[in-house]
């Protein structure tokens, strides 16, 4: 523990942000890094406990608290005080692939469960992560370090999500042939097209690619397995198949009307519009400058739309939130450390407050009704109020409608981010695959191999649609059962 006092002595800074106005001029990163001074006494905020809630990543109440790659948070936060940041590399390095991703895109579990939290704020954990990684970068560290000698064994992975590109890095650390193969014309799955850019530029995905190229992973772009590329060749030419194709099929919205022009699902309208910010490329850009938007969901991707939609210069955003607004401080049944149940205003929100005067969020509604014009083009949505009810069966709480509670506001477009139910239909039968109730592909619990000899899953299209640092937890484990089924043995992490 670098400075005993520190918690005390110091108070918590965040980076810097650019000022909603402003930063919606672009698509680009807002947060400004901190002076090294700044960031060593945010490191010295950390208590080094004797319990690290923070690297624990357990379930508490159905939910993950801590880090689920049990980061080694205390031990580099103090490294960072010391000014030892090439020990705080290595260390962050040895439960986390790509922290370059991580410290831009994740909502911060570990933050979520530190000691600091209980009675003060937490320690700036992520922000101190990017922190170590930069500098890796700007340093030199972060070069390619190809594995010495080979095994002779072949990998085919399905999927360059963050899963995907996980089980890649560490089955090729380890000396194998990985392949990994991408149906979009870049890699990164939902880091490429799911996040927009002002969230993870784009170039912090191209610049790890060509690490990972250097030390011996080989990419193919454009390649749609199960449909260009046959699954039966992928298990002749390889020793073992990893599927981490995603939880790729949106939950959609079945009101009357569902067939107006205008109506997109999130991830859709997402990849679009990143395509149109890196290339230019206008072919089925949906553009909602001065529209009227409605978002369905309450969620990150949500709020990723309200954000991209404030940028394009629409008229008008709309959030719709199906359940209560959450707390603005913990109740009493949401203790430290589970994950705080209390109502966050993101970054899209603050700047639909800066531009249009209110928050963008209605609770408590859905859609009742999508209202096209006599050519068919969204002009409007129904929506309706609902309210919590206990089912007298099975004792849940369940949103029901209010009567008489309709009402209708202008949308010339509607962005569906109501979720993912899980994997999609071809791929699973190219490959035989059984999957679960849940849409999932099924596997034994706490195991990563399929029903089909050779072919193993991870990822969100093994366990539903979940966060990036899940995704790179399960490559991690799918890649160490791998190796063992190839070599008799594992000596990955």
């Amino acid at each position: 523990m670098g400075k005993p006092t520190g918690f005390m002595e110091y108070e918590r800074k965040d980076n810097a942000a650019i000022e909603p106005l402003e930063r919606i001029k672009n698509f680009n990163e807002f947060h400004a890094p901190m002076r090294e001074k700044d960031r060593k006494e945010q490191a010295a905020r950390c208590m080094n406990c004797g319990v690290p809630f923070c690297q624990s990543g357990m379930m508490i109440g159905g939910m993950a608290s801590g880090c689920p790659l049990n980061n080694l948070v205390p031990e580099w936060n103090d490294l960072i005080y010391r000014g030892n940041y090439e020990k705080a590399l290595q260390m962050l390095r040895q439960t986390n692939n790509f922290p370059e991703f991580t410290s831009r895109v994740c909502p911060a579990l570990c933050e979520a469960a530190c000691t600091c939290g209980l009675h003060d704020t937490p320690v700036t954990c992520k922000a101190n992560e990017n922190y170590i990684v930069e500098y890796g970068y700007r340093h030199g560290l972060m070069e390619a370090n190809p594995p010495k000698v080979r095994t002779g064994k072949k990998i085919a992975i399905v999927g360059s999500g963050p899963s995907g590109l996980a089980a890649a890095d560490q089955l090729n650390k380890r000396g194998h042939s990985v392949t990994v193969y991408e149906r979009n014309d870049h890699i990164g799955g939902l880091l490429m097209y799911g996040i927009p850019n002002m969230k993870l530029e784009k170039w912090v995905i191209d610049r790890k690619q060509k690490v990972m190229e250097k030390e011996g992973i080989r990419f193919v772009v454009n390649a749609n397995v199960g449909k260009d590329i046959k699954a039966s060749d992928l298990l002749q030419q390889y020793d073992s198949v990893i599927l981490c194709c995603g939880a790729s099929n949106p939950r959609d919205i079945k009101a009357p009307g569902r067939e107006a022009d205008g109506i997109y699902f999130a991830v859709d309208f997402l990849t679009r519009s990143t395509k149109n910010v890196l290339t230019g490329e206008k072919k089925n850009w949906v553009n909602t400058k001065g529209k009227n938007v409605v978002v369905i969901g309450g969620g990150d991707t949500g709020n990723d739309c309200v954000g991209t939609a404030v940028r394009q210069g629409a008229k008008s955003v709309v959030q719709i939130e199906m359940m209560p607004k959450l707390p603005d401080q913990r109740a009493q049944n949401n203790p430290w450390p589970e994950w705080p149940r209390v109502c966050k205003t993101d970054y899209g929100q603050e700047e639909a407050i800066a531009v249009y005067g209110q928050d963008p969020r209605i609770y408590q509604a859905t859609v009742k009704e999508f209202i096209a014009d006599k050519n068919g083009k969204l002009k409007k949505v129904k929506l309706v109020k609902l309210e919590p009810k206990k089912d007298p069966k099975t004792g849940r709480m369940n949103m029901t409608e209010i009567a008489g509670s309709e009402f209708e506001i202008p949308a010339d477009y509607v962005l569906i981010a109501a979720g993912f139910l899980g994997t999609q239909d071809y791929i699973a039968k190219a490959f035989g695959v059984k999957l679960n109730a849940r849409t999932n592909v099924e596997t034994e619990p706490g195991s990563y191999k399929t029903n089909v000899d050779k072919v193993y899953t991870a990822g969100d299209m093994h366990r539903g649609q979940s966060l990036v640092v899940w995704g790179i937890n399960e490559g991690r484990h799918v890649a160490k059962e791998v190796d063992k089924a190839l070599m008799g043995y594992t000596n990955l992490e």
